[in-house]
């Protein structure tokens, strides 16, 4: 969105151009906004260390016995079923799925 700093002009927060209101009065104007922009602007960073952190979730493994895992979920099915969990041990990397 433009700021109106005065009466007189408009000016753009994202590359600082500067309009006339009278040029811009009755214009629609759009733009788009990624999640990446919004966490840019807020100052919050979803990357540790240049990787995306991933939830983690205490459960034994069998293969290496350690109890960390790291699981995303997905819905693959039909809406009015429950959503698929992916969980990936964070030691030898073994992989479960349930639904």
């Amino acid at each position: 969105m433009l700021d109106l700093k005065s009466l007189k002009y408009a000016n753009c927060p994202l590359c600082h151009s500067r309009k006339s209101t009278k040029e811009i009065a009755g214009r629609e104007i759009s733009y788009q906004v990624t999640a990446q922009d919004i966490r840019r602007a807020l100052g919050i960073s979803s990357f540790a260390e240049g990787k995306l952190k991933l939830a983690t979730i205490e459960r034994l493994c069998d293969k290496c016995g350690n109890n960390e895992f790291e699981y995303t979920r997905k819905q693959l099915r039909s809406a009015d079923e429950g959503q698929t969990t992916f969980l990936t041990c964070t030691k030898c990397r073994d992989t479960v799925v349930e639904n």
